[in-house]
């Protein structure tokens, strides 16, 4: 089978290594933030717990980053693994059928993700192919289900925030069957040694990110668009989505950014969603082409493409229209008065009530529910995160970057 997304990652292998992991004592050097407890440290990585929200801080090489995030999250990558193989085997998959398919989407990526990967395998215990699957789970729990994820994207600024900074959040909509991954959700920061900008992603442990931000306080993600922009996939060119962490890895400035963007050809139908302290942009891709839509101190997006210019028959599914409409209204009831906290009070207003956010809803014959919600404060590196039925945590993400 071809997938219509490929991820970005996981593929190398080396023989597994002897691994000694350190617990922290009471006695030992403080965490970055005092919200943060520390719990385990190995070579230059170091696992933190906020809340019910484990962190793993890497520094290094990427093979070394690599090394420490399989190391610190081994038994959740291997729990992961071997939860998502028994899933999908019951479910008719064969092993060789997922490998392949594991196999061709990581096929094109680059050789510093390549270098996390071959890191990890390195330190989890599992081979090259389990962790090319693993990396592919989500992906294949949505594409053998026939399902599309949903999302969502808001960004203020100017007269509709406190400081006039901007101040953006993002759901990540996805079938409730999808909740198998929740209990693994992880922040992971990366600090590069090689001068690069360290980057931050949010997601089930071992799989491909879709919500990243960098030490320079940019951010990155993308919404599905396959209503506006159909299911045509282009072979032969990288996953859009892989290519996110290069962009933070690379990029200080929204002018960067917005050029690295509008610079990439995509493989598929995409929204993609980027901001830093003073802007915030949304993309509408095709195969053939991207137009970037502005905002007059807000800018929010669904599931649809808004620009005119496309000229699109179809009209938008009733649920994005109807979440991208609420999310604007949201932002002119709180005009003035939006940073971090109020933000998080928008998210939280839910679909039925006038908000843009799924709780156990049904879609298309499906229980949906925003799987994971974030805000941030790109002026502060401050981020809020959410995973369904769990709290909002807060974290001082600018801490622990070269932390």
């Amino acid at each position: 089978m071809k997938l219509i997304y490929l991820l970005f990652a996981m593929a190398l292998i080396v023989p597994v290594t002897v691994i000694a992991i350190s617990s922290e004592n009471a006695g030992a050097t403080a965490a970055p933030t005092g919200d943060l407890a520390r719990c385990a440290t190995f070579e230059n990585g170091t696992r933190y717990q906020a809340g019910s929200y484990p962190i793993v801080v890497l520094s290094g090489s990427y093979r070394e980053m690599g090394r420490q995030y399989g190391a610190l999250m081994k038994g959740e990558l291997q729990a992961e693994y071997a939860m998502l193989i028994a899933n999908l085997t019951e479910r008719g998959y064969s092993l060789d059928s997922l490998r392949e398919d594991a196999r061709q989407a990581t096929a094109l990526q680059p050789k510093r993700m390549k270098e996390l990967t071959a890191g990890m395998a390195d330190t989890t215990g599992l081979t090259e192919e389990d962790v090319e699957i693993l990396y592919e789970g989500p992906i294949f729990y949505v594409s053998y289900a026939s399902v599309h994820p949903g999302c969502s994207f808001l960004a203020a600024w100017g007269n509709y925030t406190r400081d006039g900074s901007v101040v953006l959040s993002r759901n990540y909509d996805l079938p409730d069957l999808l909740s198998v991954f929740d209990p693994y959700y992880t922040l992971a920061v990366y600090n590069p040694t090689d001068g690069s900008n360290g980057v931050a992603t949010f997601g089930p442990a071992g799989t491909r990110p879709e919500t990243l931000m960098n030490s320079a306080g940019l951010f990155i993600a993308d919404n599905n668009a396959a209503d506006s922009a159909g299911a045509v996939a282009i072979a032969g060119r990288p996953d859009l989505i892989s290519e996110f962490f290069r962009l933070m890895l690379d990029y200080s400035d929204m002018e960067g950014l917005d050029a690295g963007i509008q610079s990439l050809r995509a493989d598929g139908g995409w929204i993609v969603n980027a901001a830093g302290p003073a802007a915030a942009y949304s993309y509408e891709e095709t195969t053939y082409d991207i137009k970037r839509r502005e905002g007059d101190g807000r800018i929010a997006a669904a599931n649809h493409f808004v620009d005119p210019s496309w000229h699109l028959a179809a009209s938008p599914a009733e649920h994005s229209a109807v979440r991208y409409s609420n999310l604007l209204n949201l932002t002119e009831q709180h005009r003035g008065a939006i940073d971090g906290e109020e933000m998080i009070r928008i998210r939280d207003v839910l679909l039925g009530d006038g908000g843009a956010t799924f709780r156990h809803d049904l879609l298309g014959g499906y229980p949906y529910s925003s799987t994971h919600q974030m805000t941030f404060v790109p002026k502060t590196r401050t981020l809020w995160m959410k995973v369904v039925d769990r709290d909002w945590q807060k974290v001082e993400l600018g801490l622990l970057f070269a932390a």
